[in-house]
């Protein structure tokens, strides 16, 4: 597989042993780090480091160094995934979240080969999505 880019929903899955999804997204980051491109966008990025952000410098360095250790690179938003993200926000309207919409336009933007997520409720955008199930 090529590149697959990673919603923020799915790192936060893999760091809270609590999460639904957490199994789910650990066989899928094993799974895909071996043959693909992992990509994680600034905005996911962004959304991952909330909580650590709010538990205080440990959490965050603790946080930063996993996602410094995975064979995943953050991808910056740049003009075109912000033209891209605006364009798919533009179509979709309330139904696809800025934050998604960044996502989305990242895969736009690299030609991703699938978008990696916990989220059920995208539109279809046209953009290949697998959707992880909890368990």
């Amino acid at each position: 597989m090529g590149t697959v880019v990673i919603d923020s929903g799915v790192m936060i899955a893999i760091l809270d042993a609590a999460d639904v999804h957490h199994a789910a997204a650990r066989r899928a980051i094993i799974e895909l780090g071996r043959s693909a491109d992992l990509v994680l966008p600034a905005s996911a990025y962004s959304e991952l480091m909330v909580h650590p952000q709010a538990d205080g410098p440990e959490e965050v360095a603790h946080t930063d160094a996993f996602i410094e250790s995975l064979p995943a690179r953050i991808e910056p938003i740049d003009r075109a995934v912000a033209l891209a993200a605006a364009q798919l926000r533009a179509r979709f309207g309330r139904a696809l979240r800025l934050p998604d919409a960044l996502v989305l336009g990242t895969a736009l933007t690299l030609r991703a080969d699938l978008v990696l997520t916990t989220n059920a409720r995208w539109p279809e955008t046209g953009v290949a999505t697998r959707v992880l199930r909890a368990g």
